[in-house]
């Protein structure tokens, strides 16, 4: 199991966590409310979300190391495509301790 978290800074973090969860509903059995939501992709890869009135928080879990990197990509542009009017940063860090 690998695990990455990215702390991207936004005034909009509610609101872009509710747009990529409402986006997701459609393929997935996602859970959100204003402040938390959770994409499962698959049995073995998640996306949890945390907003709070600065910043949106990623956490993403995969079963395959070798997959993170995809996943972390299609986030990334998933919530960009929501955000254009702003530049977002996008800074994953690996979580050891999911290993």
């Amino acid at each position: 199991m690998a695990k990455s978290v990215s702390t991207v800074r936004t005034d909009h973090a509610s609101r872009y966590l509710q747009q990529l969860c409402k986006h997701w509903s459609h393929k997935f059995e996602v859970e959100f409310n204003e402040t938390a939501g959770k994409v499962p992709f698959s049995p073995e890869t998640s996306l949890e979300l945390a907003a709070d009135a600065t910043n949106l928080i990623l956490t993403l879990n995969v079963e395959k190391s070798e997959d993170l990197e995809r996943m972390q990509n299609v986030v990334a542009d998933h919530l960009k495509r929501f955000a254009f009017r702003e530049e977002l940063d996008f800074v994953w860090i690996a979580d050891a301790s999911a290993a």
